[in-house]
């Protein structure tokens, strides 16, 4: 697993303090992207939670996720929590080690009282005594939240006094890209009451680790519950490493319901599954991987939308009109860009792959957000995608109407089939997976070479390290 250091540098450490006028949390920022450019320390929000015990638990919960692996365990796993402002809400969002689990808290505006929220998006720091002093929290007396450093420190203080050099593993930035189309394609399939919510919660296993994983499992909606069911019945959503679900703890009595979106049942393949908990004035949302072991960077989700010139260009026009909305409309953009609607769709999962929007499922939309990555870097570490380029390089494709022959670089054929618009494949890989974690390599040079995307003599210049 390929990884880079990043240096993430804050004026102090965050902190939760007692004075005169009550409690104040202080969340300190790192460099971030805001309308007006980078900037080192950004201020996104100053004012008072109105429901402080509550969005203690929500930021406890991200960032224990960002703290663990579900699988491998014996690992270390470190990664500050990314937030953004949305002009009406703050996003706090962080990712597993194991790259497994993506969970988002959205203080929504009802969450929060008294100040205006800014737009942008940086690392916070969530130190250890930060955690055990958000733990004890045991009331709703009022908290005052700032994002970002104080007013006056703004202008007034020079250079970092707290640095931290954060693990950047490739896996978690595909696994952002990753998670967002996924998520695209779920619909909500089960809402339970806090009652039924805190049962099922509570009846999950704990364990985990290398030898947790059985199998896929499935639940199906029954009389305001969910029951555990053997097959991908109807309506049945895949419940993937249940075990993975045990942040949503810390918020459980705080919960009025709990919401569960999934793609619709097909086939006996475990799938990706949101499950989101509904509190006073946010939303926690635990996205899971189709299994344990299984990360979400390996997917395959957001190839096509790599493979293609017309999808680059599309979304460095979408980008200049994005302006770090809540929800981003597709239609709107649809009409301000002038491109039909599949077409902004394909340009904002490509926007998703250098950490530009998130998807919301609960407000089934996508918003704007800055990561700091970029998509040639996906590009860059994605064997199927540099593969099908040097395919396309070395010639070795040939059409002839809805087939493709692919002739590999041990001499084999592969033949390729448009499907109703799937393109399946002759491959192992299609063979072992049908599709299920996105296009073999024969299948993406096919597709590069009928919609003229990936010009031979650009293949040859973006390849880099040979096909595999």
């Amino acid at each position: 697993m390929t990884r880079s250091l990043q240096a993430v540098a804050y004026r102090r450490p965050s902190v939760l303090e007692s004075s005169a006028g009550g409690r104040r949390l202080g969340l300190e920022t790192s460099q971030g992207a805001t309308p007006r450019g980078a900037e080192d320390h950004p201020r996104f929000f100053a004012g008072f939670l109105t429901s402080p015990q509550v969005t203690a638990a929500g930021l406890l919960a991200v960032a224990d996720v960002a703290a663990v692996r579900y699988y491998q365990r014996q690992l270390n796993a470190s990664l500050d929590p990314v937030v953004t402002g949305n002009g009406d809400r703050l996003r706090f969002e962080s990712f597993s080690g194991c790259c497994g689990v993506y969970a988002r808290l959205d203080v929504l505006e009802p969450g929060l009282d008294g100040g205006e929220v800014g737009h942008g998006t940086t690392n916070v720091d969530v130190n250890n005594p930060l955690r055990e002093a958000l733990s004890r929290i045991g009331s709703d007396d009022p908290l005052h939240l700032r994002v970002g450093p104080e007013e006056l420190a703004v202008t007034t203080l020079d250079g970092p006094v707290v640095e931290k050099k954060v693990p950047l593993p490739d896996r978690w930035l595909r696994g952002f890209a990753e998670a967002q189309v996924i998520a695209g394609g779920f619909d909500l399939r089960a809402e339970l009451p806090a009652a039924e919510a805190v049962r099922f919660l509570r009846a999950l296993p704990r364990g985990g680790g290398r030898g947790a994983a059985t199998g896929p499992r499935w639940v199906v909606p029954a009389g305001g519950t969910l029951r555990p069911t053997t097959r991908p019945v109807p309506g049945a959503v895949c419940l993937p490493g249940p075990e993975r679900l045990i942040a949503l703890r810390r918020v459980l009595r705080h919960a009025s319901a709990l919401r569960v979106y999934g793609p619709a049942a097909a086939g006996a393949a475990s799938v990706a599954s949101a499950w989101e908990a509904v509190l006073p004035g946010m939303r926690l949302t635990l996205t899971l991987s189709p299994d344990a072991s299984r990360g979400f960077s390996g997917e395959g989700g957001v190839l096509d939308a790599l493979a293609t010139d017309e999808a680059a260009e599309d979304a460095e026009l979408i980008s200049v009109l994005l302006a770090w909305e809540p929800r981003i409309d597709v239609s709107d953009l649809a009409a301000s860009s002038g491109l039909t609607a599949e077409r902004v769709r394909a340009a904002l999962v490509r926007l998703g792959t250098s950490g530009r929007v998130g998807y919301d499922t609960a407000e089934a939309a996508y918003f704007h957000r800055e990561l700091p990555y970029d998509a040639e870097r996906v590009e860059r570490h994605n064997p199927r995608l540099r593969s099908a380029r040097a395919l396309v390089a070395a010639g070795a494709v040939t059409l002839d109407g809805p087939l493709g022959t692919v002739t590999a670089e041990d001499g084999h054929v592969h033949r390729v089939r448009d499907e109703a618009g799937v393109l399946s494949c002759s491959c192992l890989w299609w063979a072992k997976y049908r599709g299920g974690r996105g296009p073999c390599k024969h299948a993406l040079a096919v597709r590069m070479v009928r919609r003229g995307g990936a010009a031979v003599e650009q293949g040859r210049t973006r390849v880099d390290g040979g096909v595999r």
